[in-house]
């Protein structure tokens, strides 16, 4: 069968639109399409290849563990779930570990886990959830209803209820908000899909606080963020705040399918034996891979490579910026990081990705007027600097028209 972007057209539903090019083969940061055409991948597939493409501690672990057992459900438990649930307890403020196959999958496990908490302890009047205005926090319908971008949940029905949103880094707007009914605050430690936004320490701190004088949980959406994204294993620990849930994916499998919610056990209690599940989560194959990504992570090299090479992004930045002036700045920390535009070059933002891709470049976009970049975290120092190069020559393109 020949495959085709026109056969997309044909056998898929038409939710996506994706470009022209289909990748066929990926070796650390780079990729090559169906023409052989070589790309330097600054996107990571939205921040999931952490340690780029076919990462041999990952294909080691898949094809390791994919001669012994794939899939049982949770009927039956697993080694590598356990080895992988006791190295996350052990990294983190964690006690107790959910397995779920996707970030939207872990926040909804979250947000549920919260009301539960509120209504064994306090009753059916705690119930009110606080999220973010520009968040964004999965696709279900409870957590797309969260996040607090209505374009991504109208037009779906009635939505969940009890749901309010307050602007980023505005504490004294949520303090108004918050009461004694309210059971969670839902956050991202730096906004993702919002446009790169990293939060005040005064914000986070007090958004921590006030959590905890009206006893509701604080759940941390590090579903980007997570698995040494900013240079730490988790956005949290930069922060000096802990919150009470977290949710993690993405990078969690390095590619692999796979998510996690972390909590304390007294947290943790209220999902008792047949309050919430899932077929697929805990799966051996994904722990398996999800392990050795985790441990290949976790190591003072790797963390430290992730600030040494956040300097070199925003140094070539900065070089491209004094030729071509179209950046106001670049917002982010680690390897999330934002190039936002100027003025000049408002909305474009799909028009500076459209021509990285012509350049043999992979980039994304965090709304209309945000370039994101999301590379691996190993990526070779090389490849930052003949990436930067092809993005230069991306932006003269746009800027000459």
């Amino acid at each position: 069968m020949q495959v085709t972007r026109e056969l997309f057209n044909d056998v898929m539903v038409p939710n996506y639109a994706p470009s022209a090019v289909i990748p066929v083969k990926g070796e650390g940061s780079r990729v090559w399409d169906q023409n052989g055409k070589e790309f330097i991948d600054f996107a990571g597939g939205i921040a999931v290849n952490c340690l780029g493409h076919c990462h041999p501690n990952l294909v080691n672990a898949l094809k390791e563990q994919g001669e012994k057992i794939w899939h049982l459900s949770n009927v039956m438990t697993n080694e590598p779930a356990l080895r992988l649930a006791k190295k996350l307890v052990d990294a983190t403020f964690a006690e107790k570990v959910y397995f779920a196959n996707s970030g939207a999958e872990a926040n909804e496990a979250a947000l549920k886990l919260a009301r539960r908490v509120a209504l064994d302890n306090h009753g059916a009047e705690k119930s009110q959830i606080i999220a973010f205005n520009k968040a964004f926090h999965g696709r279900t319908f409870f957590t797309v209803t969260v996040g607090g971008q209505a374009a991504y949940s109208d037009g779906f029905g009635p939505k969940p209820g009890d749901i309010d949103h307050v602007d980023y880094n505005d504490l004294a707007a949520f303090e108004a908000l918050i009461s004694d009914k309210t059971c969670a605050v839902m956050i991202e430690p730096l906004q993702g899909e919002g446009g790169i936004i990293s939060p005040t320490n005064e914000f986070m701190q007090g958004v921590r606080d006030l959590c905890t004088k009206h006893n509701a949980v604080l759940i941390f959406d590090e579903v980007q963020t997570g698995v040494g994204r900013t240079g730490d294993l988790y956005a949290y620990e930069g922060l000096g705040v802990t919150p009470d849930i977290l949710t993690t994916a993405k990078a969690l499998g390095g590619g692999f399918p796979i998510a996690a919610m972390l909590t304390s056990t007294e947290i943790a209690k209220h999902l008792k034996i047949g309050t919430h599940g899932s077929t697929y989560g805990g799966n051996a194959l994904a722990c398996a891979v999800a392990e050795a990504a985790f441990d290949t992570v976790n190591t003072d090299e790797v963390l430290a490579g992730v600030k040494e090479r956040e300097q070199l992004f925003r140094d070539g930045f900065a070089a491209i910026n004094e030729k071509y002036n179209v950046f106001s700045e670049v917002r982010g920390k680690g390897l999330l990081l934002g190039a936002v535009l100027t003025e000049d070059y408002a909305g474009r933002a799909k028009d500076f990705l459209v021509a990285s891709a012509e350049q043999g470049l992979m980039s994304l976009v965090a709304g209309v007027n945000v370039i994101r970049f999301t590379p691996s975290l190993v990526i070779p120092l090389e490849d930052i600097k003949e990436g930067l190069e092809r993005f230069e020559k991306a932006v003269a393109q746009v800027v000459k028209g």
